[in-house]
């Protein structure tokens, strides 16, 4: 039996229509971009600090984020600058002097090495910040802070950990 031109057409339109749908990679493209873009902008606001195990930061309400400088970590054990293991607790002399000597070398040295300038071509002032467990005594942390400002840092941060602010 002869098919008519509207059953041959209607047949064609249907095998054309059978395949597979396409596949619109435009829309995934987008969101992936949106994606990568939301994360690189969002992993700046990271933590600057270096993890250790060993020290337990008190907690503080402050809102202001640490700043990228020299850390030097005290542990019950140990004195850290940026990581490098400067001396042992034990070691420090009780010979009632406020700065602790291979600190303040250690400290002097990466001062040397700095090459940070401000806009109006000035050095701008150097910061450290002390990331100090809470259960080490305040006498050491007394002789950490007097060492930094002794070996020319201006400025101490003490390293905290950031608590919800309570609502009154």
């Amino acid at each position: 039996m002869k098919m008519s031109r509207r059953a041959k057409r209607m047949e064609r339109h249907h095998k054309r229509s059978k395949g597979t749908p396409g596949f619109n990679m435009v829309s995934l493209m987008d969101i992936f971009t949106i994606l990568v873009f939301f994360l690189l902008v969002n992993s700046g606001e990271g933590e600057v600090l270096p993890s250790a195990k060993d020290v337990a930061l008190p907690e503080s309400i402050s809102e202001q984020k640490p700043r990228q400088n020299i850390v030097v970590m005290v542990t019950d054990k140990e004195i850290l600058v940026q990581g490098t293991r400067i001396l042992r607790v034990s070691n420090i002399p009780d010979d009632g002097k406020l700065t602790i000597e291979p600190l303040r070398y250690a400290l002097e040295a990466k001062n040397k090495r700095r090459i940070i300038k401000t806009s109006n071509q000035k050095v701008a002032p150097p910061e450290v910040t002390i990331m100090g467990s809470k259960e080490i005594p305040y006498q050491l942390l007394k002789k950490v802070m007097a060492t930094c400002t002794d070996a020319g840092f201006g400025k101490i941060s003490l390293a905290v950990l950031q608590k919800p602010a309570q609502e009154s």
